[in-house]
């Protein structure tokens, strides 16, 4: 007893370091704080709002939580409420906004497209996750249309939360959690398909198991630079770089494992192999949210790792990381050309893209970020609208996603086939669209530093994915369409009418099968089965559908017509706070 009281009073006696609280600013972050504050809400909705009132409280939530954050962000940049916070984990600047600021304006279509039931009746996600595939009650819930699961709506919060962090953090660790944060979510969001579940669960295993090899990837880097640095904040990391003091293997290791997860999160090749699979798999509206906002927070961290940690050792990284953006492009563009799936085809085409959006991040320059940061913007609208007029061609009770399927569409629907023809030019970069502009804002940039050879094969790769872009055009403007009884699939009885100011109003797209019954706008199973002798149809989209595609039309054709306003508030000032 006397020997416990005499260590208590030497505890006591001891003198003790004070513990700092870092400092933090709610109003620089406040943009994160919402989002996160926002998911944690609605995942309180869950819990206590009726199922009836989940889906209008939910979707409508969602949409002003994205929006209040991407006001406060314009607010923000506008009084210039720069700084570090959080005790240096976060940082608040210029750059920051920006890329603030893109994610969130294309997270904002991507949600309204999460909402939308009218094309898949029912919402395209899965009334009851746990029901096993093919069991009465998973039957049932699609035959009747059943509401889709409102979860959705929270997860999707989450993952735009991590993605937010993404771009402000100037911390390794802060940056992997921020990776788990948006990572998680999307692994589960992915497994929730309505129709063909078990390809959408096998996307979700394949998803999770690679993403957590390279999550653990990209742990033993920052384990190797924490060695090498003593410390993972990026300016420390920088700082030891330029004194030489420690062993240039641990850093060179270091960086290498970080930028592989960097790099499979932006869907760069040759770290790409998810991409098909989960493209395919995954719901429609969770590949749109996929391909155009987690692009953005991945490049956006790439640009923020590299030109503050990384900054003294570009003699070291940029050559290697030149040829992974020379093998992309390459890989995207050749592989692409052999694709009849419409969104395997999207897939390897956003590989592609990663290698363009590359030449940015390589460029070390204000001009290179800012070009990346357009890039990404027209990349991503032009993305969310093909996606989104992706749900309303359909085959039987799913998406037409074989190419075949897309023949004479243009006799069926006229609108909607020169929509899709804008987003395939845009992709391809043909002028007077923003693809044009972006292509041409991050091969100047690359130029200006010195990067020709990179700039040349990105031209040839362009010139190799434009044919199979305009291989779609063709097929939607100069193949005949798939008649009735062509075909052996599948289709619903007494599917919806192709009319409406997307479907065209052709008198052509209602003979395209019988029974067609315009009541709902939207394809209606039959309780009594299906019937043989499918063709491809268009049904009427829902009210946020023609929204999406409209706004995507919009920001596709006023960025090539008008870039100059959005390339000067996308400009990003050099050096980035640290």
């Amino acid at each position: 007893m006397g020997t416990l009281s005499t260590a208590l009073a030497a505890l006591t006696a001891a003198p003790t370091d004070p513990i700092t609280a870092p400092a933090i600013s709610y109003s620089e972050t406040a943009p994160v704080l919402i989002l996160l504050g926002g998911a944690v809400l609605a995942i309180l909705f869950e819990a206590f709002v009726p199922r009836r009132m989940r889906y209008p409280v939910q979707s409508v939530f969602a949409l002003l939580v994205i929006a209040a954050a991407l006001g406060w962000t314009l607010w923000g940049k506008s009084q210039e409420d720069y700084g570090v916070t959080f005790g240096g984990a976060l940082v608040v600047d210029a750059g920051t906004y920006v890329m603030w600021a893109v994610l969130l304006v294309l997270a904002l279509p991507s949600v309204l497209l999460m909402a939308d039931r009218v094309s898949e009746p029912g919402g395209a996600f899965v009334t009851q996750a746990a029901a096993k595939v093919g069991s009465s009650r998973d039957r049932a819930a699609a035959r009747l249309a059943a509401p889709m699961q409102t979860e959705v709506f929270p997860l999707a919060l989450f993952a735009v939360a991590g993605m937010a962090i993404f771009p402000a953090t100037t911390d390794l660790v802060t940056l992997f959690v921020a990776l788990e944060v948006l990572s998680l979510p999307l692994y589960l969001l992915c497994g929730l398909a309505r129709r063909r579940r078990l390809i959408s669960q096998e996307s979700a295993v394949k998803y999770f198991l690679l993403g957590a090899f390279t999550s653990a990837i990209f742990l033993y880097g920052l384990a190797l630079l924490y060695g090498y640095s003593g410390s993972t904040q990026f300016s420390a990391i920088a700082a030891q770089a330029r004194a030489g003091e420690s062993s240039d293997v641990l850093l060179i290791g270091g960086i290498a494992l970080v930028l592989v997860g960097l790099l499979f999160k932006a869907s760069v090749g040759p770290f790409h192999l998810w991409t098909p699979d989960v493209y395919q798999g995954a719901p429609t509206p969770i590949t749109a949210f996929m391909a155009a906002c987690t692009k953005v927070a991945a490049f956006a961290a790439m640009l923020r790792v590299c030109l503050v940690a990384l900054e003294p050792m570009t003699w070291t990284w940029q050559p290697v990381l030149g040829v992974i953006a020379g093998a992309s492009m390459v890989i995207g563009a050749v592989i692409g050309i052999t694709q009849t799936d419409m969104k395997r085809m999207l897939a390897y085409s956003s590989v592609a893209h990663a290698g363009f959006i590359l030449l940015g991040v390589l460029a070390m320059s204000s001009a290179g970020a800012s070009a990346t940061l357009f890039y990404l913007l027209t990349y991503g609208f032009a993305t969310i609208g093909a996606f989104a007029v992706l749900t309303v061609v359909r085959k039987g009770d799913g998406e037409a996603s074989h190419v075949s399927d897309w023949a004479g569409l243009a006799k069926r629907s006229p609108v909607l086939a020169a929509v899709m023809s804008l987003f395939l030019l845009s992709f391809a970069g043909i002028p007077l669209t923003a693809g044009f502009i972006g292509k041409l804002s991050v091969f100047t940039a690359a130029m200006q530093a010195g990067l020709g050879w990179l700039v040349v094969l990105a031209m040839v790769a362009t010139a190799i994915t434009a044919f199979f872009y305009l291989r779609i055009v063709v097929v939607m403007y100069f193949a005949d369409p798939v008649l009735p009884g062509a075909g052996t699939d599948r289709v619903p009885v007494g599917a919806a009418a192709p009319t409406g100011p997307l479907a065209g109003g052709s008198s052509g797209g209602s003979a395209a099968r019988s029974g067609s019954a315009a009541t709902s706008g939207a394809a209606q199973p039959s309780p009594a089965g299906t019937v043989a002798g499918a063709a491809p149809f268009v049904v009427v989209p829902g009210v946020l559908t023609v929204i999406v595609i409209a706004l995507a039309v919009v920001v596709t054709l006023g960025l090539g017509l008008f870039p100059g306003p959005a390339l000067d508030w996308l400009t990003i000032p050099l050096p980035l706070l640290s």
